[in-house]
């Protein structure tokens, strides 16, 4: 890509449909619609505007509602990065902004300090897209297929490193840190519009990891380290601890 970017945009994608927490973008926290309080964490962060790409036009009017800005999208898109390549056309179709941050919509509890984190591996030329770790110590945590593991080439002290692989099971082998993956991404704005011009690959669809995708494109992934990962709202019983943070 040649430069560092140095206009980010903040898109935050968002839908109604949820297997487990149905309407989820509008459940009550803190006295919010958690789409807003995912707003309010994305515009802390002061990197850039941020903006919400709704598939539904009744999270658009909440969003509005609280002043901010919603961008309609294609309702029909197969993933979040898909729909915030399109709310990201739409709302700087000359090109203005040459990073695009995907935040996801279920993250009401972010520190703002990791959303400005994620942009930092960008400023190596030879990134196409950051992310972000934090390091494992719970064991059980480890065996979890749930909990996403990232392979990433780093030294002690480092606080960024290569993202050489993605993995549901515990990797690499031998002794060392092992990393969460955490789904926050940063493109470089060429890259996005690669990214959801390829096909699925065969490797993310065994592994039911999209960031494979890119991978197997030879794009170039790296991570930034965090201590935390945040607490993604997925569940009843999720809002319910999210719910309770917000009034310790």
């Amino acid at each position: 890509m040649g430069y560092a970017p140095q206009k980010p945009l903040i898109v935050i994608p968002a839908r109604m449909a949820s297997s487990r927490l149905p309407g989820k973008p509008l459940a009550e926290i803190g006295g919010l619609p958690m789409i807003v309080q995912v707003l309010r964490r994305a515009e802390e962060a002061n990197i850039g505007p941020a903006i919400v790409a709704c598939a539904e036009k009744e999270i658009a009017d909440i969003v509005a509602a609280a002043g901010g800005t919603a961008i309609l999208t294609r309702p029909d898109h197969p993933s979040g990065s898909d729909r915030v390549f399109e709310a990201a056309e739409i709302f700087d179709p000359d090109g203005a902004f040459d990073a695009i941050v995907n935040l996801q919509g279920d993250l009401p509890a972010l520190d703002p300090t990791a959303i400005s984190a994620v942009f930092q591996p960008l400023q190596n030329v030879a990134v196409d897209i950051a992310t972000l770790v934090a390091e494992i110590t719970d064991p059980d945590e480890l065996a979890d297929e749930n909990a996403v593991k990232a392979v990433v080439s780093l030294t002690e002290g480092q606080g960024i490193g290569r993202a050489l692989w993605f993995s549901r099971l515990k990797a690499p082998g031998g002794a060392g840190a092992h990393y969460h993956h955490i789904g926050l991404y940063a493109y470089r704005r060429a890259a996005l519009a690669k990214f959801v011009s390829l096909p699925p690959a065969p490797l993310e669809q065994r592994e039911r990891l999209e960031q494979l995708r890119a991978l197997e494109a030879g794009m170039r992934i790296d991570a930034a380290v965090v201590d935390t990962v945040p607490l993604g709202v997925d569940t009843p019983e999720d809002l319910a601890r999210v719910r309770r943070m917000f009034v310790s």
